[in-house]
């Protein structure tokens, strides 16, 4: 009985100086987490003052552009329509070259070059 005493006294006082241990490094993960969020909050803050002047600028020249696009969509859009029928699928032709005059040439794959979709993937 006497060696069990010094034993269970040694277990009860770490179990003692680890509880209040345990709750103080809950107070400084709780305060880090609140400097953290203080810090982040005061980061998005500044760059949404310092962005503020420029997106404003951008929205100004979206509505600049605005017409224009509506023209170009109503003007090319029955054209690139028509250009994508002829061409068709996408995929069955390669990358553009630009040759040394400046030529752009698209080639077609040939039947054995086109690699067939797996059943029930699509590719994007």
């Amino acid at each position: 009985m006497k060696q069990i005493r010094p034993i269970l006294t040694a277990v009860f006082l770490t179990a003692l100086s680890v509880h209040p241990l345990s709750a103080q490094d809950a107070e400084e993960e709780e305060a880090g987490r609140s400097l953290m969020e203080e810090g982040a909050r005061l980061f998005l803050e500044g760059i949404q003052r310092e962005m503020g002047p420029a997106l404003d600028d951008l929205r100004g020249m979206t509505e600049d552009m605005e017409p224009a696009l509506r023209q170009f969509v109503e003007e090319m859009g029955p054209a690139l329509s028509e250009l994508m029928g002829k061409v068709g699928d996408l995929s069955a032709y390669h990358a553009p070259e630009v040759l040394p005059n400046g030529d752009i040439i698209i080639r077609r794959k040939t039947p054995q070059e086109i690699e067939p979709l797996p059943e029930g993937e699509i590719e994007l």
